[in-house]
């Protein structure tokens, strides 16, 4: 098991896929060696609407473990790299690098590292608020560190009717063991309804029970050109 992943995308986006919706499922993103673009209009994950944490697009996401790595995926993403090298999901002290360019317009998002872990069915994602990505025209370089303390991460909680699924689970308990994926992600989201709208637009799903304004969403594209995680010892 290596303590370093490295991902070039030089032989296909290995196992790095987008998201279509909760109903559609995942989908490929462009890809041409050395690069994997993400580009809008993306979709508005409102499975932590609040009482949660609020909206978020999902730009890149990535299976930790085997658990889900079907043929939907396979054909989305290719071979996911990451758990066919044995990667840990030990994230604690780990360091992530991404070098990336591209044009966004982020009307008050950030591009943030996710990290989301199942314990006893119910799945709990922290988001890295404190150590945004910074979108630039030309390649740049970054790392993230991913701290233990708790301050520096948003717990993104679920959506009145997800709790079966979502919830809220200690930092340390979720960093010991990312075992659902990894999400580079835009947070948080300024949703608003275009139109009167007849209940709570928090009850109701942004995008299909209702129609917003996305030109108060994020619009553009973001290319990686290569992550790297090196994992504490």
């Amino acid at each position: 098991m290596g303590r370093t992943y490295v991902e070039k995308f030089e032989e296909g986006p290995g196992g790095w896929f987008g998201w279509v919706s909760n109903h559609a499922g995942p989908k490929a993103l462009e890809w041409s060696p050395g690069a994997l673009t993400s580009r809008s209009p993306w979709w508005i994950d409102y499975n932590h609407a609040p009482p949660g944490a609020g909206y978020l697009h999902m730009l890149f996401a990535l299976l930790t473990a085997g658990a889900g790595y079907g043929e939907s995926l396979i054909d989305a993403g290719g071979l996911n790299r990451f758990i066919e090298q044995g990667r840990p999901t030990d994230f604690r002290g780990a360091r992530v690098t991404l070098r990336m360019r591209g044009e966004l317009e982020n009307r008050g998002a950030q591009l943030l590292l996710l990290v989301q872990g199942t314990v006893e069915g119910i799945t709990s994602g922290w988001i890295l608020t404190g150590a945004p990505f910074e979108v630039t025209r030309e390649w740049s370089e970054q790392t993230a560190l991913v701290p233990a303390d708790a301050s520096r991460w948003t717990c993104l909680g679920s959506r009145h009717d997800r709790t079966k699924t979502y919830g809220a689970i200690p930092l340390e308990t979720i960093l010991s063991n990312v075992n659902t994926d990894i999400i580079l992600a835009l947070f948080p989201l300024n949703v608003v309804p275009m139109g009167p709208l007849a209940g709570d637009p928090h009850i109701l799903r942004p995008g299909r029970d209702y129609p917003v304004w996305t030109s108060r969403l994020p619009e553009g594209y973001v290319t990686l050109n290569e992550v790297r995680i090196e994992f504490a010892d």
